[in-house]
């Protein structure tokens, strides 16, 4: 009898309620309840924020929104849905997923909740590499440049944070200090661009989902997948360092490459989001320590956190696209505010213990 036939089964307790583990040779799924009904939920209110945005202002009813979905829509209502809103929508949960989780996995790497990918500069390289495409190269290879600039980033501060075993204050002193270096180099690239090339880098470096199409959702969407799949098997080694890394190898975890590896799945999941939609701040700082609070768990909360993500940015999309402003705002300039309300509120908790 195969293993998948006979596995077995340890229940227990810990901080986010019962934890149902099932174990066998080659074979270990451990399932607590709590985090996995916070995902789900989550992952709804994202899909109904969603849901809002198509139906937003009343040009297109809800029936023949439904009906655009399903093939059964007027040509008006199908162009509307499909062509206009949709990618728009379909690429911020992608996107927002992606800065959740990107958030979750560098905060349990650094074991700071300041880090996650714009405080400690590798959004800042991410998006000097895809700069440098948009401004002097090829438009389509965007996606490397962001993976290419987000990677050398993090190769300069861990070189920096070395002595540290990159983790801690000394990770966030050091990505703080190169990422604004970058965005100095940013600025300098934006200065020596042609105007209309400058105009449409400026508003991508503020973070937006203006310009979404529909030939970038699949390619987000299998990056996001392939990423998360590599980091699954990982998170349970990364949860097991917070004992040390000498208790930790003496239950077979190698330190060195398990840091290693959730490095550049976060630096990936970073590259995927910024190649997307540019450096859109503060979601992968927020989302992680929201899910953490609403999940009651321990560890590295991958799959909450990514749903968060996924919907504090579609919920900053719908208010960006709502508000009666001259023109539609970037979800970056509603992300930004809700960031410096988070952290006001941070600063007030803190306050009063």
């Amino acid at each position: 009898m195969s293993v998948l036939e006979k596995p077995m089964a340890v229940r227990g307790r810990g901080r986010s309620g019962r934890t149902v583990a099932v174990r066998g040779r080659g074979l270990s799924l451990r399932i607590r309840p709590r985090p996995l009904a916070v995902t789900l939920l989550l992952t709804l209110l994202a899909a109904g924020s969603g849901a809002l945005a198509l139906t937003r202002d009343g040009l297109v009813p809800p029936a023949e929104v439904l009906g655009a979905l399903f093939g059964a829509g007027s040509e008006q209502a199908a162009f509307v849905v499909l062509e206009l809103r949709l990618p728009r929508v379909a690429l911020g949960l992608v996107v927002g997923a992606a800065l959740g989780a990107a958030g979750a996995l560098f905060q349990q790497l650094s074991r700071n909740p300041l880090g996650s990918p714009d405080i400690v500069g590798f959004d800042s390289g991410a998006a000097t590499g895809a700069l440098l495409v948009l401004l002097h190269g090829d438009p389509t290879y965007v996606a490397a440049g962001a993976a290419g600039g987000g990677l050398a980033t993090a190769v300069v501060v861990q070189l920096l944070a070395r002595r540290g075993s990159f983790r801690g204050n000394r990770l966030i002193l050091a990505g703080i200090a190169v990422g604004s270096l970058l965005a100095s180099v940013n600025a300098y690239l934006l200065t020596r661009a042609a105007l209309d090339h400058a105009q449409s880098a400026q508003l991508w470096l503020i973070g937006s989902l203006g310009s979404a199409e529909a030939h970038q959702v699949l390619p987000a969407l299998l990056g996001l997948g392939a990423l998360l799949l590599a980091a699954l098997p990982a998170v349970r080694r990364l949860d097991l360092l917070e004992m040390g890394d000498e208790a930790a190898g003496g239950l077979g975890v190698d330190a060195g490459r398990t840091r290693v590896l959730v490095l550049l799945v976060a630096v990936g999941l970073s590259a995927v989001a910024v190649s997307a939609a540019g450096p859109i701040v503060f979601v992968a700082l927020c989302a992680p320590q929201l899910a953490r609070r609403l999940s009651r768990g321990t560890g590295t909360g991958l799959l909450p956190a990514a749903a968060m993500g996924a919907l504090l940015l579609s919920a900053s999309d719908l208010v960006a696209i709502s508000l009666p402003t001259a023109g539609p705002l970037p979800v970056g300039v509603v992300t930004g505010a809700l960031g410096g309300v988070y952290l006001a509120w941070l600063l007030g908790r803190g306050r009063r213990r």
